[in-house]
């Protein structure tokens, strides 16, 4: 099997998967319990907490682990417009991860009033776009660091500069940029998960900045600083704090590879270039074909792809990104997406190649 879909998960690293195994077999206690067993997974998960900090630039304070990158998107956007005391607009993209829509879709229903921008033709967001829409009553602006499906960066850290100006909370969706993309702003939440970088599933973590005053959604619960509930899942946090230490993004190799992949590209398929992105994360559309069918010849040749966000597979809308930057339904439906991972090889890329010569 040819594994080349890393944007939707990653198989977990040997470290990893090791630091899993011994915690949950040696430190098996409730973090929350007062007992030497309770104590010592306490200790661990500080630790990790730690570790995420420091990769985050931030303070241990604000981290909260989470269940995963979809949780803490929910938890970040509905906590900080609940907390802001500004109005109830909201300003966000027309391509964010599904949940990020449900999370505004939520608050829609309660009275918040959601602008969601359209993609250039690059693939971003220009700052204008969002200095253009801004209101006196602009409470929270959420906006991806690199977009799932076509892997275009957003300006997120010149946003966060008009936020602060304008005294606005920022969220930003780090999941695809996590352990690739520096964040060199400081914002108000920041969102990442373990999956994507080798760590385990059902892990994730939240940084909300621990100096505002973040109403629980479910009060009385003790957890995490009562942001959220539930007994935290030890092994896998310090598991998710291993993939961290041990994750290397190669941006050159990634570079090569993408370059090679789009010299070696059928004339009937076209990569997506934007103005700024991380090249292992490829959007194609290939011409006459619906991306679903390209996908299920793949798997029939033993390649795993996406025809975009797994959170997305029973839409039938096409791919938002694709549709943000005003490509047709029809172009939308041919899109279909390949992402390289630390092992990918420029000999799987010609298999690929061949493979899709013959759809």
């Amino acid at each position: 099997m040819i594994y080349l879909d890393y944007a939707a998960t990653s198989p977990m690293s040997a470290n990893s998967l090791e630091a899993y195994s011994e915690v949950a077999k040696r430190y098996y206690g409730n973090s929350a319990s007062l007992h030497d067993a309770g104590g010592q997974a306490n200790y661990f998960v500080e630790q990790a907490r730690a570790v995420v900090a420091k990769s985050l630039g931030v303070n241990n304070d604000g981290v909260i682990f989470t269940g995963s990158g979809t949780e803490g998107n929910l938890i970040s956007i509905l906590s900080l417009a609940l907390a802001s005391k500004k109005g109830k607009h909201i300003i966000s993209s027309q391509a964010e991860h599904t949940s990020v829509h449900a999370a505004l879709n939520t608050l829609e229903k309660i009275g918040f009033i959601v602008t969601r921008l359209p993609l250039q033709q690059n693939g971003c967001i220009h700052v204008r776009q969002v200095q253009e829409v801004i209101r006196e009553d602009t409470a929270l602006i959420t906006i991806q660091h690199v977009n799932s499906e076509i892997g275009s960066i957003q300006p997120v850290e010149e946003i966060a500069e008009l936020a602060e100006r304008s005294n606005i909370y920022l969220h930003v969706d780090c999941v695809q940029s996590f352990c690739k993309l520096p964040l060199k702003q400081q914002v108000d939440a920041i969102t990442i998960s373990a999956h994507k970088i080798g760590g385990p599933k059902g892990c994730g973590a939240v940084y909300i900045n621990p100096q505002l005053c973040i109403p629980p959604l479910t009060p009385g619960v003790t957890h995490e600083r009562g942001l959220r509930g539930g007994t935290l899942d030890t092994p896998a946090i310090v598991a998710f704090a291993s993939a961290i230490e041990n994750y290397h993004y190669n941006d050159q190799y990634f570079h090569e590879l993408r370059e090679y992949f789009k010299r070696n590209l059928p004339d009937t398929c076209r990569l997506i270039d934007c103005q700024s992105q991380l090249p292992n994360i490829c959007g194609v559309l290939m011409k006459n074909l619906e991306g679903q069918y390209v996908m299920l010849k793949l798997n029939e040749a033993g390649i795993c792809i996406s025809t975009g966000s797994a959170c997305d597979i029973h839409s039938e809308s096409g791919t938002k990104a694709i549709l943000s930057m005003g490509y047709s339904m029809q172009a939308a439906r041919q899109f279909f997406r390949i992402s390289f991972g630390p092992t990918t090889t420029f000999e799987e890329i010609d298999q690929l190649k061949m493979s899709l010569s013959t759809i």
